[in-house]
């Protein structure tokens, strides 16, 4: 391009632009062009184009693309010569036409930049290539030539292509802004800790955009807690349904994601004081067992209540402990929750892959409603009988570990609308708060409550909670059915079921005053009010977006090959029905020859003969209708 912003002619190869602007040939610099229109002192533009988004907020949305492409460009002059070819080549499009690039770029480069802006001195500072940036170690330029065809060729393929640039933005758009979520999630988390002041101390020592985690990890342990507890929901509600979870915390390794192990320990105290007793019985046979010779009276295994169980259980030990943990509530028998939780979900991924014996999956399946469930071994470790699957389960794993958990591979076994995926942000190179004190108080709180969750029984009185939801539910589904979303329908149907779960522990403990005791266990109905709502609603949004920030994409391509794969299994139709279709509502048999291109009146008859006989058309009396030949009506519909 002239420094008028013109664009001109394609160079020639081994010819460069000289300092004044024309070009001449040289070939001590022979080929340098290539590096120089796509990286600036070796950094790609792509990665100066990057950081400037980040730094502006992130990637401009339709609306304000024309705008922020006019202000990126007009920055960027002063590190591409001013040339217009070059900007064209280096900024992405956002799904404009090239005419509108062209006119933008036009218009950013007819006056001479003069020198970098503050902005872009930022951008290059972030990235070590400003002026005070490094260079190479030997000191020289580190804008490099490359001569040969094999260094070009090395260059492309380091380079990403537009697209390649294009959706990487568009990932890190959605990081963006799940990122913003996290903290508007975490003010309204500390709102409500007002009204819910158990939130303050399970979100102790983290920051805002981590309360989101927190919340739902302390939910499920504390629905663990209250396993003696059910409501009814809009969905059958004849059935009494349980508390369940099956939550995963996914964030990148070393992100904070060990404050849930301090909440299992807090809040699991209750279940790992009875499960030691358990634990201690079966530890004692085993060892007698030991003893004993073989001619011996073995000891009768003790039947104990063991209900947290590592990653590393046996489906075997694992059902038969299930079935042991009943309870009489209220004069009937309930199967008591179990709990797994792990801190590494690679681990437990690898671990549960070694066969039926240990692979939980189906299990993992049934948890959430509690289905039944069965086995039917012939060893004599294993019982023959069917069951409920009560189990709840907490993993904390990173991104790679649920791609291996949820792809596209199983996708429609339903586990992902299951699931509860919260993420954890990045730390973003912030040190974690300095801590001096010990807050024994706040653990002690968590604990107390712990306790008395563990006591509690009997039917919760959320009606108007459920009714809410019912109309919240409703809401989505017409947005869902106004952007024509099968997948937006799909991850929103189980959203209720989690917006209530995770909820109602928090709710219990607000309203704990109007509780009463019964026996051991407390128990009675409360009032719920607009605070509880806020609550509920507040999760039931947060899963819907994390459902679809995780699976959005998957459940799209899941419906999208749905349909590849009816079209190629849709049989071709056949004549008959594609003549019958075509007929109207009333016809006669000249109607039949058009309608099945007949050239033969006596083959029309001989279908209007059969299609009697199948009761598709009756006929009608000619002096009904006045007319000389006979007339039919149709009664049904081919298929």
């Amino acid at each position: 391009a002239d420094r008028g912003g013109q664009i001109a002619p394609p160079l020639e190869r081994g010819c460069t632009p000289s300092a004044g602007g024309n070009g001449q040939s040289s070939q001590n610099r022979t080929e340098s062009i290539v590096h120089r229109q796509r990286s600036f002192k070796g950094v790609p533009y792509a990665a100066i184009i990057n950081e400037w988004w980040r730094q502006q907020g992130g990637v401009p949305q339709e609306g304000e693309r024309n705008t922020g492409l006019h202000r990126l460009a007009v920055h960027l002059r002063s590190i591409c010569d001013n040339n217009q070819q070059l900007l064209l080549e280096i900024l992405p499009n956002l799904g404009l036409e090239e005419t509108e690039m062209r006119s933008i770029v036009a218009s950013a480069t007819k006056d001479q930049p003069k020198g970098k802006t503050k902005e872009l001195r930022a951008v290059l500072d972030a990235l070590g290539i400003g002026d005070n940036g490094q260079q190479l170690n030997n000191g020289q330029s580190s804008i490099v030539t490359f001569r040969s065809s094999e260094s070009r060729a090395m260059l492309a393929s380091a380079m990403p292509s537009r697209d390649e640039i294009v959706a990487k933005q568009n990932r890190q758009l959605e990081d963006d802004e799940i990122g913003r979520m996290l903290w508007y999630w975490g003010d309204r988390i500390e709102e409500l800790s007002e009204h819910f002041p158990a939130l303050n101390d399970v979100c102790k020592g983290l920051k805002k955009n981590q309360f989101t985690a927190a919340l739902f990890v302390a939910g499920a342990f504390m629905m663990t807690l209250m396993t003696r507890c059910t409501y009814r929901f809009y969905h059958r509600p004849e059935e009494l349904r349980r508390l369940n979870s099956s939550a995963i915390i996914i964030g990148d390794p070393a992100s904070g994601k060990s404050f849930a192990t301090r909440l299992y320990k807090l809040l699991m105290a209750p279940v790992f004081a009875a499960d030691k007793i358990g634990k201690d019985a079966i530890n004692a046979y085993r060892e007698l067992m030991k003893t004993k010779g073989a001619n011996k009276e073995k000891p009768k295994k003790p039947k104990v209540v063991v209900r947290i169980h590592p990653a590393r259980t046996s489906n075997a030990q694992f059902i038969q402990d299930m079935v042991n943990a009943v309870e009489e509530v209220d004069g009937h028998p309930m199967q008591l929750h179990m709990l797994t939780f792990d801190t590494e979900l690679d681990n437990t991924l690898s671990i549960q892959k070694g066969g039926s014996w240990i692979d939980k999956l189906s299990m993992e399946l049934k948890a959430f409603h509690n289905e039944e469930d069965g086995q039917a071994y012939s060893n004599v470790d294993s019982i023959m009988q069917d069951f409920v699957v009560t189990w709840n389960f907490v993993y904390t794993g990173t991104p790679i570990a649920l791609k291996k958990k949820v792809n596209e591979s199983n996708f429609g076994s339903g586990l992902a609308t299951r699931l509860t995926c919260i993420p954890l942000p990045s730390t973003n190179f912030e040190m974690m708060t300095r801590e001096r004190l010990i807050d024994y108080d706040s653990d002690n709180r968590l604990k107390e409550w712990a306790f008395k969750l563990d006591k509690t029984k009997g039917e919760l009185s959320v009606q108007n909670l459920v009714d809410e939801l019912y109309e919240w539910t409703a809401r989505r589904m017409e947005d869902a059915a106004f952007n024509e979303s099968k997948a937006d329908e799909m991850l929103l149907k189980r959203c209720a079921y989690h917006g209530l779960n995770y909820a109602t522990p928090f709710i219990v403990m607000r309203h704990w005053s109007v509780l009463h005791q019964d026996g051991e266990f407390w128990c009675g109905e409360f009032e719920t009010d607009d605070i509880d709502w806020q609550l509920v609603e507040l999760i039931a949004n947060i899963q819907y977006a994390c459902q679809k920030h995780y699976f959005g994409a998957m459940a799209e391509m899941y419906f999208d090959n749905k349909l590849k794969e009816a079209s190629v299994n849709r049989q071709r139709r056949l004549k008959t029905v594609e003549g019958f279709n075509r007929l109207p509502d009333e016809f006669t048999a000249d109607d039949v020859m058009r309608c099945f291109i007949l050239q033969s009146e006596s083959t029309a008859r001989s279908i209007i003969h059969r299609l009697q006989k199948d009761n598709l058309i009756e006929k009608l009396s000619n002096q009904e209708k006045g007319q000389a030949k006979a007339t039919f009506k149709k009664l049904s519909v081919m298929f």
